[in-house]
């Protein structure tokens, strides 16, 4: 990895939105789900609405994250793993593992929730679950949203402003960037959180191994779109509920 440049003036903006995403987000986020819990069964669109809002705060990130590309020179997209991996066979065998293990954590979790068993995890996000088809349809746009949102500023962007600004070793850079990543789930309690980080680990493993995003937002998309819109959720369930 390149060690990037960032601008002083990139940095007015950089330097907020990081605080905003480790400091801001998390307690925020927590609110808003809450809120959302309270409202789910007596408030029909209150998920739609939700789904829209978070859809549109993630790509405001990205916006800023450009503007702070525009006023860096010695920055770019690739400093960010915007760029195609240059191994093409180590894409491939994490493709080949990243369907294996796609396709043997959809059964099992299939299987559960077809036999009312709760999901595992699952009770983390039960307020996002939808149950309509536009419900569905806004759950898509938001495992899209972000698949690539958070992948392009949680790994992307902080891990350049760590190793550009902070002077950090990628590695460390790495994990700074994946601790905040990990706070911005806070919503979903410390169980769910745990799960987060082992998922965001993995993310960051195939980003440093491929100096790539694509894998890692391909990863990201399909499990939010398993876990919010391929799953079924249990017989039994009470969706809508707070789990914590």
């Amino acid at each position: 990895m390149t060690v990037p440049s960032f601008t002083v003036p990139s940095l007015f903006l950089a330097a907020p939105l990081t605080a905003y995403l480790a400091f801001v987000s998390p307690w925020l986020g927590r609110r808003q789900y809450d809120r959302l819990a309270r409202r789910r069964a007596g408030d029909p669109r209150a998920l739609v609405r939700a789904y829209r809002l978070w859809i549109g705060e993630e790509w405001a990130w990205i916006a800023v994250t450009a503007l702070i590309l525009a006023l860096s020179p010695g920055a770019g997209p690739h400093d960010l793993g915007l760029t195609r991996p240059d191994d093409l066979g180590k894409v491939a065998a994490m493709a080949g593992g990243l369907s294996c293990a796609l396709l043997a954590g959809s059964l099992v979790l299939r299987h559960a929730a077809r036999s009312g068993r709760a999901v595992r995890g699952q009770e983390a996000v039960a307020a996002l679950l939808p149950r309509t088809s536009t419900e569905r349809r806004h759950a898509v746009a938001m495992a899209v949203t972000a698949g690539v949102c958070e992948e392009v500023v949680y790994r992307g962007l902080l891990i350049a402003l760590g190793v550009g600004v902070l002077g950090l070793n990628q590695a460390v850079a790495a994990f700074l960037a994946l601790a905040v990543f990990v706070a911005g789930h806070f919503y979903q309690g410390w169980k769910g959180m745990a799960a987060v980080t082992l998922l965001g680990f993995w993310f960051t493993a195939m980003y440093l191994a491929t100096d790539s995003l694509l894998l890692p937002i391909v990863a990201h998309v399909l499990i939010d779109l398993r876990g919010l819109v391929l799953t079924p959720p249990p017989v039994q369930e009470k969706v809508g509920e707070p789990s914590m």
